[in-house]
This record gives C-alpha cells, structure tokens and sequence, in this order.
C-alpha cells in the first residue's frame, strides 16, 4: 500500500489549515458531531480533513446517562459534561445504540480505495470503566435472564482495573468500533455488526502504534470512532468490555485503487486479517481466506505455500462473540519474514 495521495497546495491559509499549523485537529464530543447508533454513505460530515492529516477526536462511552452513572456509584465529577448535553439533546437516534464521533470527511477518499488509519495515541478520559450484561443479551444469555452492571475503577498512573479486591487487570485501551460508511445500498447501518466497513470490531490488538487499513465504499470514507474500551478479553462474552471515555489521535492516509475487501490490520509485530458474519465458520473462513490473500498479494507466496504457513505460524482467534456479526482475526508473526 504505498500509493498515497498527495496533498494539495493552496495559496492561503483555510481555518482549517489554520488549525493545523499548531498540532492535530481537534474533534471533541458534542450534540452536533455524534452519530448515534449508525454507519451511513449519507451522513452528513462534522469535520473534513485531508489525506496525511492529524486529527485528536474525542468520544463517548457507553456507560449510559450521566444520570444512570451517578446511579451506580460514579461520582458526578468524574463524568464528562458532554455525556449529559449529548444524551438530552440527541433526537436523531438508531438503528444501533453506539454513540460514534463523526463522520470525518476525507475528500480523496474513493470507492474502491483504502483507509490508512494509523491509530497514534490513545487517552484514557476518566477513572473509570462499567460492565454490564442484560436480559436476553451476551453470549450466554439463557444462563443470565437478567441485568447487572460493574463499576470498575482505573488507576491510569499504573494502568491497572481494579475488578474486584485481589483481581488487578492491566489496561489496554482501544476502541471498540472504528469504521467508514457502508455502501450507499445498505442503507443507514446498525453500528453493533461490524462488517466490511470495519466498524464494531471489538478487536483488543487496535491499541495506540498499530495501523487499521479499510475499505472506502463512499466518497469522502466517512469515518467514525467510538466504544472505548480500557481492556477486553477475545469474545467479549457478556457483551460488554472495560468500556469507557477515550480520546484518540489518529492519522489518516488514502490509498488509491487498492480495492481491498475487508479490513486488515498491522501492529509492530504481527499482521492481521478479519472475518465477520453470523456464522462463527463463516467468520473463520473469512478471515483465514483473507489471510493467504494478504501472504500471496503482500509476500508473495504461492496459494499453496500461504495456506501451509497460515496453518503453521499464523493464530486464529475469536475477536468477540456478540455482536450479530461474530469476529474472527488470524495473526501472522512478522518475526518468521527473515528478507
């Protein structure tokens, strides 16, 4: 993936080019830059940035009300005041229930191209972090027919979840649901299935360093944020992680005509596939599929040897379990590229 697009170079200073000239562009979390509970080509856009570009956005939980917080035992200081403006503001609501940042125009984005989105920082917003399950919800839902919700408080200085007295959990942050608009034909798409716009993947190896590369099926990308989580284990079985309020930094860069199917992924030490359906096999297949496509394409293996060293080197795991769309990710070791 090495065809980026060039930036243009213009005469004068837009305010958004402005804005640039001091660090990344800020996005912050507000009534009018979130899009609650859908992925949409028609969406209209709350910041458009270029390929190349910087930009810190700021995003929800999905914790619940300020009100429903206080309720469980957060205190009210430690709750940001956007969750209270956008949560009595917001109308426009559905079909999901995800509370996204954006959508991010980036206008040389194209059907047909990737998203580059380089994931360089990740802050955690607040001291804390809820999970919860509820009736008819999560993996195992016959075994819990009712609903019970966990404050777990975060000490961020030693990056620690204290879940319960003598249970310490390292965190992790990453977000959730990272995604661009589905094609125009899908209409306006529920945020919990993740799919081939990437979306709610729930994938714990998105943390800061790694790179996300996704497929554009609307003009502009379209990219939205959210669902922060503090850590999570693969399968998310409950239907919730450490979910909590993250800011993010993230750089994006389109490549042209790549025509990828469905998202990959890179971190320092392994590249990544991914595979989404209903059908836990057909995720599977998906995702290893995608895996000797990448070992063909990017190092040019035969078919027959990239099925072989996927089956040799390459881990195969359940991303998460209960989000209508389950999620395979098989994970190559680039430790084994000697060249």
């Amino acid at each position: 993936m090495n065809k980026c697009v060039a930036l243009a170079v213009v005469a004068f200073l837009t305010p958004y080019q402005a804005a640039t000239q001091g660090g990344p562009v800020k996005l912050d979390a507000s009534p009018t830059t979130v899009a609650w509970g859908y992925y949409w080509a028609k969406a209209k856009p709350v910041l458009t940035v270029h390929s190349g570009d910087v930009v810190q956005i700021q995003t929800e939980s999905t914790c619940g009300s300020t009100e429903k917080m206080i309720g469980e035992g957060v205190a009210a200081k430690d709750i940001p005041s956007y969750n209270a403006d956008i949560y009595r503001e917001v109308k426009d609501k559905g079909p999901g229930g995800h509370i996204l940042t954006g959508p991010v125009d980036i206008p040389e984005a194209e059907p047909g191209d990737v998203l580059e989105v380089q994931i360089l920082k990740i802050n955690l917003d607040v001291p804390f972090a809820c999970n919860g399950f509820g009736t008819g919800r999560g993996f195992l839902p016959n075994d819990y027919p009712y609903s019970r919700t966990k404050i777990i408080p975060l000490d961020r200085e030693r990056m620690l979840g204290k879940f319960a007295p003598g249970i310490e959990i390292p965190l992790r942050p990453f977000f959730g649901s990272m995604g661009v608009a589905p094609p125009e034909s899908a209409g306006r798409l529920d945020s919990a299935p993740p799919w081939m716009h990437a979306g709610n993947m729930d994938n714990k190896e998105l943390v800061a360093g790694t790179t996300l590369y996704i497929p554009v099926h609307a003009k502009g990308a379209l990219f939205e944020v959210g669902d922060g989580h503090a850590g999570q284990g693969n399968g998310e079985v409950d239907i919730t992680a450490m979910e909590t309020f993250l800011t993010g930094t993230f750089r994006f860069v389109v490549h042209k005509d790549e025509h990828l199917l469905w998202p990959r992924a890179e971190t320092p030490t392994s590249y990544i596939s991914m595979g989404f359906s209903p059908d836990l096999k057909e995720a599977t297949t998906l995702a290893v599929r995608d895996m000797i496509n990448f070992l063909v394409d990017k190092k040019h293996l035969s078919r027959d040897e990239a099925y072989m060293l996927t089956s040799v080197a390459v881990d195969v795991d359940i991303t998460q379990l209960v989000d209508g769309n389950v999620g395979v990710h098989a994970m190559c070791p680039k430790a084994i590229f000697t060249k």
